[in-house]
């Protein structure tokens, strides 16, 4: 006899299309293994043949929280190159790395939770690190560049599945789970929802994160929007990803909703997917949805719809059809070009802010470094752990010798006396292992424990001295001789024990705060020590030095040598001084805390004063995750450069020697002082005027600038109207004695537009290599929709007829050619408001309002900030021949005064009380007289509601 092979399932037949396929395998499954599916981590279904499935793999810019891996430079920094073909290129030696290190360890997720696709809206934002620009159109192709690299060529199967994360308007780290982010429609429209859009019409986004913030005073979790855009945007099915205990938020701190059923209930609907909560344990979320759906707030189609999205997804990866799968066998990791790479990124993303001539410097330059970043490598929460590792100082060792390099790291090295006169003392550590932590790779780093296997600090009569530095805003760090840091771990003791500060509470970090006697008087230098991890102060025990919430230490500081001081002895005889100044990315903005100023800390500004007091060749090269207002009129030269990953060091001294031309571009504006920034809270970016497009003041430096080693000339400006595009060329020429690249930047502005509308908007760039003498034409067709505008009156894009300055040049402010071309358009119309009425959030003009929710489905209303008084005004109202009166919809309580043209009160209305509600309703009207064209103004008072204005006659 011979044995008949068993049929294949349909879900597993190459030969059909997957949305077949996906059909199959989803009627095949139960509903409780569907429901078990809505978790991160879905299990196996053992029966059919169905391996374990998780969403999520941090890869920002190379595969992070897994262990070793090629670092490339911050999203910040790729953004920083302008140069998407490296963007891409990044994005497919991070996707191959994935897969090569699934291929040994399968904890390693397909489904990639990278880009972050924020706009750099705030420099304050603790996250800056993680976006690619201001600009939505710099952060589109920046972003479409990364994911087409992480998804691969093959047009059926991905190498990875990246997911744009955090949906929508969310550049604040304080409150970030409880506050509303108030965008108005054009905002919305113009800014937050392009670089999304644009990312995912570009066709690699495989799905969406949403962030944990409230637009609109709706969670972005059970946003319409998901539905109502994001899914509009694509024929491929999305899969959304909830953002780590956001689920659970939606009632805990939010309180959105009254019981978890209803909350799961209601982002699953909206268009949420999988739902991230609770770590590797998905019982909590199967409960959450199988009660819903017992209690009748989910269909089983519903669910059905989110399973579907889920397995769209890993269909596309190739988990079915392992003999097909052409990135299965992909094993390069670590290889000589992913670290050529790196390299390429970290040079292309230096920026020469300014340059009087010092650099480059010359093969014999005696250099002296110096700065608390000098010989720092820094990673930051979203990195993997260094394979290969480059400093600056390493760098210019490398470049300039050894025996021409001088190095003073600028810290305070202190010794910290208590009140019996001993001093705290770093115990050697025998037999401990020289472990970092992270380095094994972990699916939460925030677990990570700190070290016991070391032994808690002491004292003695002699003490141990401790490099201490002022990172800023009081907060310190403290490491011992052997270059391991202060920390606190679990047990409640102090050690050195790590590598460096990190970690999602870090527990490296310290204050030092006056002591005061109780009458409050303070004692001389004495000081507590508190640290910030745990709130606790310092305290001396028998056995050892711990935090505790009593008894706490008073330390006097005695400084043995000043940072200011080691930096003079090494300058005076150097012909440079190159002075590394920035941030450490765990420290003093990040995820979870925002910055609080722009200025550079206090530690690193005397170390500034003192280099360039003692050598007037100072350098200031800032490393950092975000800009700075930094003082550079005394320095002859300055650059930035983001958190450079693995190659930093060697690509800033090629830099520095000329042997690369830095050609890093700024990509968001560097305000000159805290001033000029609007409330980290404010999302208006036209009404506050953010960002270049908007900002009427005097930055520190704009919006892509740069600098170059060589020079550039820019001719023949040509623009003409084609149809439905607008055709743009001009060439570039290097007129420089060296190779260099240029980056050329194409920006539009409406010269009469009837509403306030972007000083200049980037629509093209392109980063051309030239060499000395060559020329290139550049070649940019526009389509007539980027000249457009949210219409508010008639609620779709609008491109206002008139004329159009295009601006050509090396930046938004260094603009070398222009020219104005007219086109049709479609003209304005007055908004018809007689028996159509005003929707609320549609104002050109507000002040003193935010939108929140009209119902906790869709819709928005406006309301007063904090129940106060606030204005709305709609220009250009047509009430026909006649209207005679005016209704308005409303919750709670408070009063809406309605006038024309800023003139008196036609009516005034006001509930007779409160409704029981802010989603209670009630419709008010009065009698008014009006006719023709009039701007409306509705002065607002009170914790008022507002929905509508209807107006009849």
């Amino acid at each position: 006899m011979t044995a008949h092979t068993p049929p294949t399932e349909p879900f597993r037949d190459p030969q059909l299309p997957f949305a077949n396929r996906v059909d199959d395998l989803l009627g095949r499954l139960t509903l409780d293994e569907k429901i078990s599916f809505l978790h991160q981590f879905a299990p196996a279904v053992e029966r059919l043949g169905i391996a374990a499935f998780r969403t999520g793999q941090e890869a920002l810019h190379g595969v992070a929280w897994m262990g070793p891996a090629t670092v490339f430079p911050q999203a910040v920094g790729l953004g920083a190159t302008w140069n998407t073909d490296l963007v891409r290129r990044i994005g497919e030696a991070v996707s191959k790395e994935t897969r090569a290190m699934r291929a040994r360890d399968d904890r390693v997720g397909l489904n990639v939770w990278s880009p972050t696709v924020n706009l750099l809206r705030h420099p304050l934002w603790g996250r800056n690190e993680e976006g690619y620009s201001e600009d939505p159109k710099l952060t589109s192709a920046i972003a479409t560049a990364y994911t087409h690299g992480l998804r691969g060529e093959h047009p059926t199967y991905w190498r990875t599945a990246p997911v744009l994360k955090h949906w929508l308007a969310h550049n604040n780290e304080t409150d970030r789970a409880t506050s509303s982010s108030s965008v108005r429609p054009r905002v919305l429209h113009e800014y937050d929802l392009r670089a999304f859009r644009e990312t995912v019409e570009a066709g690699a986004v495989a799905g969406v994160m949403p962030a944990y913030n409230l637009v609109n005073g709706r969670p972005n979790h059970v946003s319409p929007y998901l539905d109502e855009h994001l899914r509009a945007w694509t024929d491929e099915d999305l899969l959304v990803c909830s953002d780590a205990g956001a689920p659970s938020n939606l009632v805990d701190s939010e309180h959105y909703f009254d019981t978890h059923e209803e909350a799961t209930a209601a982002a699953l609907r909206a268009g949420v997917d999988s739902f991230t909560d609770h770590g590797t344990d998905g019982s909590q979320i199967v409960a959450r949805v199988r009660g819903a759906h017992d209690q009748k707030l989910l269909t089983e189609a519903d669910i059905d719809l989110a399973v579907r999205r889920q397995l769209s997804v890993r269909f596309r990866l190739g988990e079915f059809d392992p003999l097909h799968d052409p990135h299965a066998g992909t094993g390069e990791f670590d290889t000589p070009a992913h670290r050529a790479l790196a390299q390429e990124a970290a040079e292309q993303a230096i920026v020469l802010l300014k340059n009087d001539g010092l650099l480059p410097l010359a093969p014999d330059t005696r250099i002296a470094v110096v700065g608390l970043l000098a010989d720092e490598c820094k990673l930051d929460w979203y990195s993997g752990t260094l394979i290969h590792r480059s400093t600056p100082l390493e760098g210019l060792y490398e470049r300039f010798g050894a025996d021409r390099v001088e190095f003073a790291e600028g810290v305070d090295r202190v010794l910290l006396k208590t009140a019996d006169g001993t001093f705290l003392k770093v115990p050697e550590a025998r037999d401990a292992t020289d472990e970092a932590r992270g380095a094994e790779g972990a699916l939460d780093p925030a677990l990570l424990a700190g070290r016991t296997d070391l032994p808690p600090l002491t004292t003695d009569a002699a003490g141990t001295e401790l490099a201490l530095v002022d990172w800023g805003e009081g907060i310190l760090t403290l490491r011992a001789p052997d270059g391991r840091y202060l920390s606190v771990a679990d047990d409640g003791y102090v050690r050195a024990s790590a590598d460096q500060p990190g970690g999602w509470i870090v527990q490296e970090t310290f204050r030092l705060e006056p002591y005061e006697n109780g009458d409050g008087n303070g004692h001389g230098n004495g000081h507590l020590l508190r640290h910030v991890g745990t709130g606790r102060h310092v305290c001396v025990a028998p056995d050892g030095v711990k935090v505790a919430e009593e008894n706490p230490q008073v330390f006097e500081v005695i400084v043995t040598e000043s940072g200011e001081s080691a930096v003079t002895q090494v300058t005076a005889q150097a012909d440079v001084v190159v002075v590394v100044a920035g941030n450490d990315p765990h420290i003093n903005g990040r995820e979870t805390e925002d910055r609080t100023t722009l200025r550079l800390p206090a530690h690193q500004e005397r170390l500034l004063r003192a280099a360039r007091a003692a050598n007037p060749n100072t350098v200031l090269a800032l490393v950092s995750a975000y800009p700075y207002a930094v003082d550079t009129r005394q320095l002859p030269a300055a650059l930035w450069t983001a958190h450079g990953g693995q190659a930093a060091g060697t690509a800033l001294a090629r830099v520095l020697a000329g042997d690369v031309s830095p050609a890093g571009r700024l990509p968001q504006t560097w305000y000159a002082d805290d001033l000029d920034l609007p409330d980290l809270l404010d999302y208006d970016v036209i009404g506050t005027r953010q960002t270049y497009l908007y900002f009427e003041g005097t930055p520190l430096f704009p919006f892509g600038h740069g600098l170059s080693y060589a020079s550039f000339t820019y001719r023949d400006l040509s623009a003409r109207v084609d149809g439905d595009a607008v055709h743009v060329s001009f060439t570039v020429t290097n007129t420089g004695d060296t190779a260099a690249d240029e980056v050329a930047q194409l920006y539009v502005r409406a010269v009469d537009p009837s509403v306030v509308r972007p000083r200049r908007e980037l629509v093209g760039h392109r980063r051309v290599p030239l060499a000395p003498g060559a020329k290139e034409e550049l070649s940019f067709a526009l389509p007539l929709t980027v000249f457009g505008f949210w219409d508010v009156a008639q609620g779709r894009w609008r491109v206002e007829p008139g004329p159009y300055e295009l601006l050509a040049g090396a930046s938004s402010e260094d603009v070398r050619l222009r020219t104005t071309v007219l086109l049709d358009g479609e003209p304005g119309a007055p908004r018809s408001v007689l028996g159509h009425g005003l929707a609320a959030a549609d104002f050109d003009e507000q002040s003193g309002t935010e939108i929140v929710d009209r119902t906790k489905v869709s819709g928005d209303a406006v309301t007063p900030v904090a129940g106060g008084s606030g204005e709305l005004v709609y220009r250009a109202c047509d009430f026909g021949s006649d209207a005679t009166r005016v209704t308005v919809e409303v919750s709670g309580g408070g009063t809406v005064e309605v006038s024309l043209d800023g003139g008196p009160a036609l009516a005034t209305l006001s509930p007779e009380t409160a409704t029981s509600g802010p989603y209670d309703y009630t419709t008010l009207s009065a009698a008014i007289a009006a006719r023709g064209v009039h701007d409306v103004h509705l002065r607002l008072r009170g914790p008022l509601r507002l929905a509508r204005v209807g107006f009849s006659g």
